[in-house]
């Protein structure tokens, strides 16, 4: 097994001690360092950062748990041959590529649901006023169909925690460079080659997004295009550094 990289073991620490002071402090910390939607008077431009380095409180100690776990073992890999800067730099740009992508979309529904409350006679003022009161008007669920309203309501009122889109950009990162390298999810201890692991993993994740559900049933909680946004932008940067970089080298 890789020994842990210097850059890696820093931000292992830092969401360590993110999390421990999360749990310490409460809410008021999720109110401050989670990302909330911009239009919400409890956003803040630092978010954008911060939220990368938050996890959901206890008891969800897998949410953490594993996304460390992802970041020692594909994030030593890829620091051991790019270097802290770089490795530092990519991990970055993927958390803020999952902000974006998971706000953009939140923007679409969230202006799916005004504009249809607009043209039922609402003026978007007033609908701002009451949701920045924590609060919605019932009339609203008769206008809006119930998944229109539930993708209204978690968009403005809903805030996303965690590292998970910048893992995902690692995840990309790995199979590139280690396309045939096995890996193995922890309920399927089959090996996968990554160059098949990843695409598949991210095929579940668009899926999940777009219906709105779980491999379970239900509603997730789950930020799918935020995980797919720090996908995205691992694979630009990966598909840019290679085509520039690295043409007389073989990634495999």
């Amino acid at each position: 097994m890789m020994n842990i990289t210097p850059t890696v073991k820093q931000l292992l620490i830092i969401n360590v001690l993110f999390y421990i002071g999360s749990m310490i402090v409460g809410e008021p910390a999720y109110k401050l360092l989670s990302m909330y939607f911009f239009e919400s008077p409890d956003f803040h431009f630092w978010q954008i950062f911060t939220h990368m380095f938050m996890h959901a409180p206890l008891p969800n100690i897998m949410h953490i748990a594993f996304n460390m776990f992802a970041l020692y073992s594909f994030g030593s890999a890829l620091e051991h041959f790019w270097g802290g800067r770089k490795f530092v730099f990519f991990y970055i740009s993927c958390g803020l590529g999952a902000a974006l992508l998971h706000t953009g979309v939140n923007y679409y529904f969230f202006e799916n649901g005004i504009n249809i409350l607009v043209e039922n006679g609402y003026q978007k003022v007033e609908i701002l006023k009451i949701l920045s009161e924590g609060k919605f008007d019932t009339k609203w669920q008769e206008l809006l169909t119930p998944s229109d309203f539930q993708a209204f309501m978690g968009a403005y009122l809903g805030n996303v925690v965690g590292a998970s889109g910048a893992i995902y950009g690692l995840l990309v990162a790995f199979a590139f460079m280690f396309p045939n390298a096995e890996l193995a999810l922890m309920f399927i201890p089959i090996p996968i080659k990554a160059k098949y692991f990843v695409p598949g993993l991210l095929l579940i994740d668009l899926y999940l997004g777009v219906s709105g559900g779980s491999l379970f049933g239900g509603s997730s909680g789950i930020a799918h295009f935020a995980h797919l946004g720090g996908a995205l932008v691992g694979y630009l940067m990966m598909w840019y550094w290679k085509k520039n970089q690295f043409n007389n080298h073989r990634w495999n």
